[in-house]
């Protein structure tokens, strides 16, 4: 009888982890075949099957087992390799420089205030000062690194999650709307025209988010670079949980992502690792993965609605708040109009967004120092949300 238990839960734990692993499949597909889809995006998408598996009430009992297991290793898995593909350069101009750090700056400062606006009516308000600074500079890696750096309770992070993707949208709306124009008229701008080749040139660029990214992966070389990035990226775990597991037990976590981002980093500007073409999309894949993982984790019936509304203005005053900050910065310092604009997209909504916004304002010239300044906010993004984080406990 006893065998025969184990033997179950077994089969179990292995149908659950393979749910996990190739439900992002389906949804990446589908995603591509049906409009609708695509423009809810996977990751809202994975987030609503992973509350529907866990809110049911009929999966097995090895459920926990197989959610900790999933949420705990692929985030450390994703780091590294979303970082091995980066591009960092030292060059740059002053519109550009200015527009990164008043950005970044202006991120932090909205954080600020809005936690003390609402952080005493938020629960852990401290750790979501932390996360919002970490996604609003970099993207949703970097979320994830930090819930699990700073052990977020999975109900607020998926509240927060929620949040963000409609908030961006109204901010994303709102740019595309009025706010391109608006800016031009209250910040410095050249009017030079788009001409065909920089049409052509954006295009090309936005329809690189168009196509299949997995296309490939499962051919000899697709494999080939699979087993070697995956096999640099367990080392990089080995290497970061060694040297974590050396100091204070109390900071394992911390020291684990933080060493994680630094090795990541480090390996980028090795040419063989970086000319892998594979590494960002297979580190993209570990993050949907942890995306219904994480979500099937919540509770709805804990969900605190009242505390959410708050949450809802936290998230408002950070995202709106660091674009008031960062165009009165502009105007201050006479940065080009679509420079900020283009920089604040790219903290806000993420690099994958620069080629539709460069295309929306007709603008090729910021296509590059758009992307440039995501990787830095990536590479960012988990050092300053950890620090807001700890120096908004001492407000």
């Amino acid at each position: 009888m006893r065998k025969t238990l184990n033997l179950m839960n077994t089969f179990n734990t292995i149908i659950l982890v393979t749910a996990f692993c190739t439900i992002p499949a389906g949804v990446l597909w589908l995603c591509r075949k049906v409009p609708v889809l695509g423009k809810i995006g996977p990751v809202l998408i994975l987030y609503m099957v992973g509350l529907a598996i866990g809110n049911t009430g009929i999966m097995p009992d090895e459920l926990p087992l197989v959610q900790d297991i999933m949420s705990n290793a692929t985030v450390p898995l994703a780091i590294p390799l979303m970082l091995f593909g980066c591009t960092f350069r030292r060059e740059g101009t002053r519109s550009q420089i200015l527009a990164m750090v008043t950005g970044l700056v202006s991120v932090i400062l909205a954080v600020v205030t809005g936690y003390l606006i609402f952080g005493d009516s938020i629960e852990e308000s401290a750790k979501v000062g932390g996360l919002l600074t970490g996604v609003y500079t970099g993207g949703t890696i970097n979320l994830a690194a930090l819930k699990t750096m700073l052990e977020v309770k999975d109900e607020t992070y998926i509240l927060i999650n929620s949040y963000d993707i409609l908030i961006s949208f109204l901010y994303l709306t709102f740019l595309l709307t009025a706010g391109i124009p608006l800016f031009r008229k209250i910040l410095p701008h050249d009017r030079t025209r788009l001409t065909s080749k920089d049409a052509e040139e954006i295009r090309k660029e936005m329809a690189k988010g168009e196509d299949n990214p997995y296309k490939g992966i499962f051919s000899k070389d697709g494999i080939r670079q699979g087993g070697i990035l995956l096999g640099i990226t367990l080392l990089i775990c080995a290497v970061s949980g060694g040297v974590a597991l050396a100091l204070p037990e109390g900071l394992f976590m911390t020291i684990f992502i933080l060493m994680l981002t630094t090795l990541g980093i480090g390996a980028s500007f090795i040419r063989k690792i970086h000319d892998m073409k594979y590494s960002y999309d297979i580190g993209m894949y570990f993050i949907y993965i942890f995306c219904i993982a994480v979500a099937s984790m919540a509770d709805l019936s804990q969900l605190d609605l009242a505390g959410g509304m708050n949450l809802l203005g936290y998230l408002m005053v950070a995202v709106f708040g660091s674009l008031l900050l960062q165009t009165i910065f502009a105007w201050i310092f006479r940065v080009e109009a679509d420079m900020m604009v283009i920089s604040s997209v790219t903290f806000i909504n993420s690099p994958p967004f620069v080629p539709m916004m460069a295309a929306a304002m007709k603008n090729k010239d910021v296509l590059v120092p758009g992307l440039s300044i995501g990787i830095i906010g990536y590479a960012a993004g988990n050092y300053l949300g950890f620090i807001i984080s700890e120096l908004l406990k001492l407000l």
